[in-house]
């Protein structure tokens, strides 16, 4: 197995840059999610990575090998697509073994590989069925059978969930967690969906329009976001932004029902900030009257309510236990001046303690 290493990478198409110069490094045997909004260049990087997509500038390594100029099929990875990519006409079984059948492999070698991929993924009742016979998630099963029984040095897996529905995904994530713990394997995840990126990742690397925002483990960027646009993606609910003012130590917060003392960062008197909270730090005074309750949404175990301030502006709320706001309620709100995160209001960058 070997890791990924991308230097000073550039993508162009025509006169158009779509990525910028983008330095990562992938340790060998480690799990790496590319996330980011649709367009920021995410799946774009991981197909310069298999070799389908020519590098414009810049040298990736996988290994101590420069695969950059390197034909797809020499570069040791294997890739898993979100749309399967499976032959209609072919068992599970031929599906998985096919790759290496059109290489020359002995057919000994092909079914030891093939079964080994079948053991991992739980197969065996599926082997001799069809695509059609088989469930999105069974056919995404044999879709990563097929990369697994070429042994790749990296794994790459562009946006794999996104056709199948909530369930399957929980379904499928345990499966690739449990994946890559058994392998071991280098393995690039892109997808656009922070839940999934969190869950899977010992790496995250947050891209915006080409550029990384920040890399990282998944709580490091979730704690202790570098910017507005990385506190945002990473979380669920999103991190709530409000607008205000420092001063005398603190800030003035109208979104967050008035002033907020002690917070870390607050010392540029006059500044203009943007304030960010999770909504679990913020907890709903049922005494006050700086909010209203415009909509609540209950998940069961936690419920979240949509709030809107006497300026205008927007807040989630994270709410637990029995009693919980309805809509139309008139409330106050208190948070913890230690759970706030501060940004600069043009450069979006974090204001630090």
């Amino acid at each position: 197995m070997s890791g990924v290493t991308l230097n000073k990478v550039i993508k162009r198409y025509g006169d158009v840059q779509v990525i910028h110069g983008v330095d990562l490094e992938i340790e060998d045997g480690e799990f790496c999610v590319f996330v980011g909004p649709s367009g920021c260049g995410k799946s774009t990087l991981l197909r310069m990575v298999a070799g389908l997509e020519e590098t414009t500038e810049g040298a990736i390594h996988i290994g101590s090998r420069d695969v950059t100029r390197m034909d797809p099929a020499q570069r040791g990875v294997a890739m898993v697509f979100q749309t399967y990519a499976l032959y209609p006409h072919m068992t599970v079984k031929d599906n998985m073994g096919f790759g290496l059948k059109m290489n020359g492999h002995p057919k000994s070698e092909i079914d030891a590989k093939v079964a080994e991929a079948t053991r991992i993924l739980k197969l065996e009742p599926y082997l001799d069925r069809k695509p059609a016979a088989l469930s999105g998630g069974q056919r995404q099963r044999v879709s990563i059978g097929r990369a697994i029984v070429r042994g790749p040095e990296v794994f790459l897996f562009d946006e794999p969930l996104s056709n199948l529905d909530a369930e399957l995904r929980v379904e499928m994530r345990v499966e690739i967690a449990r994946l890559h713990k058994e392998i071991g394997a280098t393995m690039i995840y892109v997808t656009h969906d922070q839940v999934e990126a969190m869950t899977l990742a010992d790496k995250i690397v947050v891209l915006r329009l080409g550029n990384i925002e920040q890399v990282g483990a998944p709580m490091d960027l979730y704690r202790d976001p570098d910017n507005k646009f990385v506190a945002g993606f990473i979380g669920s609910p999103a991190m709530n932004f409000v607008a205000g003012t420092i001063s005398g130590g603190g800030v003035d917060a109208p979104g967050l029902g008035g002033r907020i003392d002690g917070v870390p960062g607050a010392a540029s008197e006059g500044r203009s900030v943007s304030i960010g909270a999770r909504p679990e730090h913020i907890t709903i005074d049922p005494n006050g009257n700086t909010h209203t309750v415009e909509l609540t949404e209950s998940l069961g175990g936690v419920s979240y309510a949509y709030l809107t301030s006497a300026s205008g502006e927007r807040v989630i709320v994270e709410e637990r236990g029995d009693i919980r706001s309805s809509e139309g309620d008139s409330v106050g709100i208190t948070i913890e001046a230690g759970r706030i995160y501060l940004f600069d209001a043009e450069t979006e960058l974090r204001i630090r303690g």
